[in-house]
C-alpha cells in the first residue's frame, strides 16, 4: 500500500506543481482580456472536458488506463507552450482546449486506477486516506508554485513562469510513468444484475460471480475485496446461463490470474473487462459504457454520490476568480499570489484531514460544510470593503478554511462513491460525476461573466457561497454509507 501511496503522491503533486497558477488569470488581463474574454476561456476549458469526461471514462475501463494518464500529462505541458508561444485570445483559447482534453482524460482514470489497484491487493479502505494525502500532496505544491510565482515573476516575468510551467509538465509526464498498471477484473455483465437497492447478501459489496463450476483460481488467492453481482436466492437469467454456465462461489478480483467464463474463451483486459477474445475494441468501448452509465443512472446511492461529488467539486471552479478578487480588493500582483496561497493553504489542511474525516457521519459532515458556507460568503465581501489590507488577509482567511471544508468533504464523498460502485466500469462512473461537475463549473463562469456586469467582484463570488449552503443540506440523504455500514 505504502508504494501505491508514494506513486499517487508524486503523480498527483508534480501535476500542480506550476507557478503560472498563481497568475494566469492575472496573465490574461494584462495582455488585454476583459473579465468576459477571461469566463469565455474558462468556458472553453470546461466545455471541452465536459465534452470528453463519460467518452474517456469508458476509453479508461477499455484501454490502459497508465496509458492515458502519460498522455494527459503531455497534453497538459503543451497548453502552457502555447500560452507562451502565441499569448493571444486565439493561443490561450487552444491551451485550455489542450487542457480540457487532459482533464478529461484524467478525470476518473486516476481514481479507478488506484482504487482497483487497492481492492487487488485487499487494502481497499486506505483509499481515502491515500486520495487525501495525494490531494494534499497537489495542494502543497500548488502553495509552493504560487509562492515561487512572485519572485520567478520578478526575474523574468511572464515568460520565466510559463516555461518552467512547461518543465515541470515534462517531469509530470515521467511520474505517469511509475504508476501502477491496471489490475485484471472480469467481466462486465456482472453489472447487469444490479438494482436500485441490490441486496449484497452476507458476502459483502465486493462479489463477484464465480468461474465455471469446477475451476479454480490458479493462484488461489484469497482476502481480496469482491463483489455479488446477485442475491444468493437469485436464479441466473436464461440468456446467462446459455452463455456463462453454472457458478461456483466468488472469484477474486485485481489477482494477475486469467478467470474465465464457460461459453467460449474470454480475454481479460487491463481495463477490469473480460470480452471475448474476437471482440472488436469498439465492442468492448461500448459495453464499457453501457455499463457505467447503466450504473451511474439506475443505482440510487450512486446516482446520489455522482450528484454529490459533482457539487462539491464542480462549485470550487469559484477558485478561478480568487487572483481577481485579491486584485479587485486592492492587492498587486504579488500579493494577490500570496493572497491565493492562503486559500491553497486551507485546501492542503483539508485534504490531509480527510483520511479521518472518513468515519464522520454525514450529519457531521454537513454541519462543518454548513459552516464553510458562511465562512467563504463572509470572507468574500469583506475582501470587497476595501478598508485596507487587514480585512484583506482576514477575508482570504476565511476563505481559505471553507475551501479546506470543503475539500475534506469531496475527498470523503469520492471514497464513499467508489465503495458504492459494484461493476467494473468504474472509470465511467467516475466521469458521469466529473461531467456533471463541469456543468457545474460552467454555471460557475457563466454566473460570474453575467454577474459582474451589475455587481462587483467580491459580491459576485460570496452569492457562490449559497451553493456550499444548499449542498450541505443534500449531504445527510445522498452521501453513500461507508463501507461497513452498507455491509
Amino acid at each position: 500500500m505504502r508504494g501505491v501511496a508514494v506513486r499517487a503522491v508524486l503523480f498527483r503533486g508534480t501535476g500542480d506543481l506550476l507557478p503560472i497558477y498563481a497568475l494566469y488569470g492575472v496573465l490574461f488581463a494584462d495582455h488585454g482580456l476583459n473579465t468576459a474574454q477571461i469566463s469565455l476561456l474558462l468556458a472553453i476549458w470546461s466545455v471541452t472536458s465536459f465534452v470528453l469526461e463519460v467518452p474517456s471514462g469508458a476509453w479508461a475501463d477499455t484501454v490502459s488506463r497508465r496509458g492515458l494518464l502519460i498522455l494527459c500529462c503531455v497534453l497538459q505541458a503543451a497548453c502552457f507552450a502555447s500560452w507562451m508561444v502565441a499569448p493571444t485570445f486565439a493561443g490561450f483559447a487552444l491551451g485550455f482546449l489542450l487542457w480540457g482534453m487532459a482533464s478529461a482524460l484524467e478525470s476518473g482514470t486516476f481514481e479507478a486506477l488506484i482504487y482497483d489497484d487497492l481492492v487487488a491487493r485487499g487494502e481497499p479502505s486506505a483509499y481515502a486516506s491515500i486520495m487525501g494525502w495525494a490531494r494534499g500532496a497537489q495542494e502543497g505544491t500548488v502553495l509552493v508554485a504560487i509562492l515561487a510565482a512572485a519572485p520567478l515573476f520578478v526575474w523574468g516575468g511572464y515568460p520565466l513562469v510559463g516555461w518552467v510551467s512547461v518543465g515541470i509538465g515534462v517531469l509530470h509526464t515521467l511520474t505517469a510513468f511509475a504508476l501502477p498498471t491496471a489490475p485484471k477484473s472480469i467481466s462486465a455483465t456482472a453489472v447487469d444484475d444490479l438494482d436500485d437497492e441490490p441486496n449484497l447478501g452476507t458476502l459483502g459489496p465486493h462479489i463477484v460471480p464465480g468461474p465455471p463450476a469446477g475451476s479454480t483460481d490458479p493462484h488461489g488467492s484469497t482476502g481480496i475485496e469482491q463483489r455479488s453481482a446477485r442475491s444468493a436466492d437469485e436464479q441466473p437469467r436464461p440468456d446467462e446461463s446459455a452463455s456463462a454456465g453454472a457458478t461456483s462461489g466468488p472469484v477474486d478480483r485485481g489477482t494477475s490470474g486469467d478467470p474465465r467464463r464457460s461459453g467460449g474463451a474470454s480475454e481479460v483486459h487491463e481495463s477490469g473487462a473480460a470480452e471475448p477474445a474476437s471482440a472488436a475494441p469498439s465492442s468492448r468501448y461500448l459495453t464499457m459504457l453501457r455499463t457505467g452509465l447503466g450504473e451511474a443512472l439506475r443505482v440510487r446511492r450512486v446516482r446520489r454520490g455522482v450528484l454529490l461529488g459533482a457539487l462539491l467539486y464542480g462549485i470550487t471552479a469559484f477558485d478561478e476568480y480568487f487572483g481577481l478578487l485579491a486584485v479587485s480588493g486592492g492587492a498587486s500582483t504579488s500579493t494577490s499570489a500570496l493572497l491565493v496561497g492562503v486559500t491553497v493553504v486551507g485546501s492542503l489542511v483539508g485534504s490531509l484531514l480527510a483520511g479521518r474525516a472518513e468515519a464522520l457521519s454525514a450529519r457531521t459532515l454537513s454541519i462543518a460544510l454548513f459552516v464553510a458556507g458562511i465562512l467563504f460568503i463572509a470572507g468574500a465581501l469583506a475582501v470587497g470593503v476595501g478598508a485596507g489590507p487587514a480585512l484583506l488577509w482576514i477575508g482570504f482567511l476565511g476563505i481559505g478554511i471553507a475551501y479546506g471544508i470543503d475539500f475534506t468533504v469531496e475527498v470523503v464523498a469520492g471514497a464513499r462513491l467508489q465503495d458504492a460502485i459494484e461493476g467494473p466500469a468504474r472509470a465511467t462512473v467516475t466521469s458521469v460525476s466529473g461531467l456533471l461537475s463541469e456543468v457545474v463549473a460552467l454555471a460557475v463562469f457563466g454566473f460570474v461573466a453575467a454577474a459582474t456586469v451589475w455587481l462587483s467582484m467580491s459580491v459576485t463570488i460570496a452569492a457562490l457561497g449559497l451553493v456550499l449552503l444548499a449542498t450541505a443540506a443534500v449531504i445527510p440523504t445522498w452521501l453513500p454509507p461507508r463501507r461497513d455500514e452498507a455491509a
